[in-house]
């Protein structure tokens, strides 16, 4: 943000660029006066700022100003919404929980939706748990042949939040039957110029006893700090026991563990994850920030996260 307010003279695309920047990086409200601020520069707006604008909305759960900045692109300045304008819509309805307010949406939407659509509708429906309009949405999906992994998957954790086992282990068959296979969740992180990446109950690091050693320590502080394991984000029906060991060693704490052994002390930690943070993931890293007083950078499938002080640029909010 420095250097953009040291530029001399600011366009149309310069302003863009941050408002996109400050919205994936979880800056919604900074993102809605920069845009503001181009406004009353008499700059015009176009589809690419509104994509941005749009996606600040999202990530901060700024639902009626999305609402409102959708109606002014495409009344006060004369957008016509794209695929990716109606893609954020839905996102930012589906983000809130507005389920069926953004099946309406699609349904009234004048461009014919792609697969981007229905599975960000199918992702939220994951997040808040609905069985029936998750279906819908892999419906349209599969119709689609769209040969994702991802959507197999994100049924299948539908299913299996709503102890619907039987329907979890058809849906994997029909996984396996397409020739789709599964890509495990990952985390990376940048330590002396090399990248180490670790997956989930990792054993393969040539530190690993180090890092299981520096586990079991962070686990001990946490304790102090009130911390409880989210046991609803292991999606197993398998006992409590074995659910909190699934999630002590899930592929982040693992980065941030070998992090915190082969950095300097008050350095901040860099990580970057294939798929989306879960919510005991999100909430450890708050409080490993603390306790360790380091500054924990995150970037998931969708957003960075920056934990610093007990808290994440978020909001709690992804």
């Amino acid at each position: 943000m420095s250097l953009f307010r040291e530029m001399g003279e600011k366009n149309r695309k310069s302003y863009s660029v941050v408002i996109s920047g400050l919205a994936t990086h979880g800056h919604g409200e900074e993102a809605l006066k920069v845009f503001e601020e181009m406004l009353e520069r008499g700059l015009k707006p176009d589809d690419v700022a509104y994509v941005g604008v749009l996606s600040a909305c999202s990530h901060a759960g700024l639902v009626e100003e999305g609402k409102k900045y959708f109606d002014r692109m495409r009344i006060e300045h004369r957008i016509e919404p794209t695929i990716q304008h109606c893609g954020c819509m839905v996102d930012l309805m589906g983000r809130a929980g507005l389920i069926r307010e953004a099946l309406k949406f699609i349904k009234n939407m004048k461009i014919e939706p792609n697969e981007v659509i229905w599975r960000s509708l199918l992702s939220s429906c994951r997040v808040h748990q609905n069985v029936e309009l998750g279906e819908l949405a892999a419906e349209n999906l599969f119709r689609m042949n769209t040969r994702n992994a991802g959507d197999y998957l994100n049924l299948c954790n539908i299913y299996a939040q709503a102890q619907r086992w039987q329907e979890m282990s058809i849906t994997r068959v029909k996984m396996a039957s397409s020739g789709l296979g599964q890509e495990p969740g990952s985390s990376s992180v940048e330590v002396k110029r090399k990248v180490h990446k670790f997956v989930s109950s990792d054993t393969s690091h040539s530190q690993c006893d180090e890092i299981y050693e520096m586990l079991h320590q962070m686990e001990w502080q946490l304790k102090f700090e009130g911390y409880s394991a989210d046991t609803s984000q292991v999606l197993f029906d398998v006992s409590e026991e074995e659910k909190r060991q699934r999630l002590s060693s899930h592929s982040q704490k693992l980065a941030i563990a070998f992090s915190l052994i082969n950095t300097s002390e008050g350095s901040p930690v860099r990580i970057v994850r294939n798929v989306r943070m879960c919510s005991d993931c999100h909430t450890y890293t708050k409080l490993i920030s603390t306790i360790y007083e380091r500054e924990i950078i995150v970037r998931d499938r969708n957003i960075f996260h920056h934990f610093r002080d007990g808290n994440c640029s978020c909001k709690d909010y992804w």
